[in-house]
């Protein structure tokens, strides 16, 4: 990984007069369910649910893998950035904020920032896999990333 340039207000003269295209020699993960580490598990057994983060060079942007068995649920949290939700397969519900909100396989939602929330799946057979999308390495870049648990 590179390391970042920090820049001051002193360097607002440096802004460039054109963008120039930043091409990452890695652009796919393969296999991102598959662990590439012991750390991978240790960040599920601290999430207490299947998670696996996609490892790809967006500064801006996050993929994760999330899976929940049957009847599990993941901690209720909030965070500072906020998250795109898609539901692979299974079915289940979220508490976000005040609401209650079911979902199944082909269903997207939103998480709000600094909402309170917990994803629960609700059968009693079937898994459940989701992908997130967060916004967390542009706020982790700008230093204003924050994630809580109760």
């Amino acid at each position: 990984m590179m390391a970042a340039t920090l820049y001051s207000s002193k360097d607002f003269a440096k802004v460039p007069a054109a963008q120039r295209a930043d091409n990452p020699a890695v652009l796919i993960d393969r296999q991102v369910c598959q662990p590439k580490a012991a750390v991978l598990d240790e960040f599920s057994n601290q999430r207490h649910h299947f998670v696996r983060a996609a490892d790809l060079p967006s500064r801006a942007l996050s993929m994760t893998l999330g899976g929940l068995e049957p009847g599990q649920s993941t901690r209720l949290h909030r965070h500072t950035y906020e998250t795109l939700i898609y539901i692979v397969s299974g079915q289940g519900e979220s508490v976000i904020g005040e609401q209650r909100v079911s979902w199944r396989a082909g269903d997207a939602l939103y998480v709000p920032v600094w909402a309170w929330h917990q994803h629960i799946n609700t059968s009693a057979t079937e898994g459940a896999l989701y992908v997130a999308c967060e916004n967390a390495p542009q706020l982790q870049n700008l230093g204003v990333a924050v994630r809580e648990e109760a």
